[in-house]
């Protein structure tokens, strides 16, 4: 199954509109095509829940509660990213207590999914010594060592948790909620942060104003679409980019173009996300030459990065060489320029060739190795990119700037 959730929407007021079939999560190549399609259903133009969902189709059982209700389509794109992070164990959990607190509002499924991780759920009867020393391991948070783990009596805590009541039985097995409470981590407007793939930044968002009570910053994970950045904003009341208040939460850059954007100040989020959409592709080998080349061009901005990224094809790299006898070193016997003959070792000067190269091709060792820019244009002219952009500005979407 390629999806965790697939539902049937339309629009509740205008029938006549027709159907839409959905997958969640939602590819994020998908994204701006899909809101697209609802919009011309005239869906998906609000953050509010506007979509009627006529079926479901899940692994979830539970989820057809969902019927003949009103979702917002990011809020079935979250809860199916929630779920389809579960291990063996949550999905039972999850469906247990939905059962047994017979859930039917989607904020609620979405909110269960941060707490079901605390309740007990008993499939079979059989095996009562793993039955007790899951039940504890459950109350002491989902984890213990492992010989404390093996000194559990289960048998004696099984047939105690059995004993004392408070069990539900469900199609899903019977349910012990262990004292667990439903909260409101999501505030059915600002999702709360979760890493559901591997985005090379984050960002919280919130307007520049104070929140108000009950209100949550949002997060932004970027590369992100046009639509994903402009619906992500909405949600905190945000309609044009100069009212956001930006802040990094979290990244995985390579280090040292990490590095310099935290020497850099602002929240430019197209510049940002641009930046993004070059990085998130590159190969291990490809980020390692990045770091070399940022940490030799010492960029100014957010641009400045981005074009090193979308420009390494006209640097040279090689890793971990430190010294002009290494570089000499390398051409000779590793670079393929050269027929080396290891009878003839003694009678090299690798010093002097290494010394004559970086003499030519004005390069520059640093701490990831030794790298040198062949390109046409001057490196700082290179780093400032193309005047359109800079005319166009900061704009995304129907955001203004």
């Amino acid at each position: 199954m390629s999806y965790v959730i697939k539902a049937v929407l339309s629009h509740p007021q205008h029938p006549e509109h027709g159907q839409i079939t959905i997958p969640f999560p939602i590819p994020d190549s998908q994204y701006d095509s899909i809101i697209e399609k609802l919009q011309a259903m005239d869906l998906g133009f609000s953050i509010n829940r506007d979509c009627m969902v006529n079926e479901v189709d899940s692994y979830y059982g539970v989820l057809d509660a969902l019927k003949d209700t009103l979702v917002n389509i990011d809020q079935l794109d979250y809860l199916a990213k929630r779920l389809d992070s579960f291990c063996t164990g949550e999905d039972t959990r999850f469906q247990a207590m939905a059962d047994k607190l017979n859930l039917t509002h989607i904020e609620d499924f979405i909110n269960l999914t941060f707490c079901c991780q605390q309740t007990t759920v008993i499939t079979d009867f059989s095996d009562l010594e793993k039955i007790g020393k899951d039940h504890v391991m459950t109350l002491n948070g989902g984890g213990m060592p492992m010989e404390q783990y093996e000194a559990i009596d289960g048998r004696t805590e099984a047939l105690r948790l059995i004993r004392d009541g408070g069990g539900t039985v469900t199609p899903y097995g019977v349910v012990y909620d262990n004292g667990m409470v439903l909260g409101q981590l999501y505030n059915g407007r600002q999702f709360p942060a979760y890493l559901y793939d591997n985005s090379p930044m984050v960002l919280e968002v919130k307007a520049k104003q104070e929140l108000t009570e009950g209100e949550n910053p949002e997060y932004l994970y970027l590369p992100a679409s046009e639509h994903q950045i402009e619906r992500t904003l909405l949600r905190v009341g945000v309609t044009a980019l100069h009212d956001a208040q930006v802040r990094l939460d979290w990244n995985e850059l390579p280090e040292k173009a990490a590095e310099a954007l935290e020497r850099l100040s602002g929240g430019d989020i197209p510049a940002l996300n641009r930046m993004c959409h070059v990085i998130e592709p590159l190969k291990d080998a490809d980020i390692e030459k990045l770091n070399a080349v940022v940490c030799m061009a010492e960029p100014g901005d957010v641009m400045a990065v981005r074009q090193l990224a979308e420009n390494l094809a006209q640097f040279d790299f090689v890793p971990g060489v430190r010294t002009p006898e290494e570089y000499g070193r390398h051409m000779i016997q590793e670079s393929g320029h050269f027929e080396y003959d290891e009878n003839l070792e003694g009678f090299y000067d690798y010093r002097s060739y290494g010394e004559q190269r970086i003499q030519q091709e004005g390069g520059q060792f640093n701490e990831c190795g030794y790298v040198v820019y062949q390109g046409e244009v001057p490196l700082e002219e290179l780093m400032r990119g193309t005047s359109e952009e800079q005319r166009q500005g900061p704009q995304m979407g129907g955001l203004s700037c």
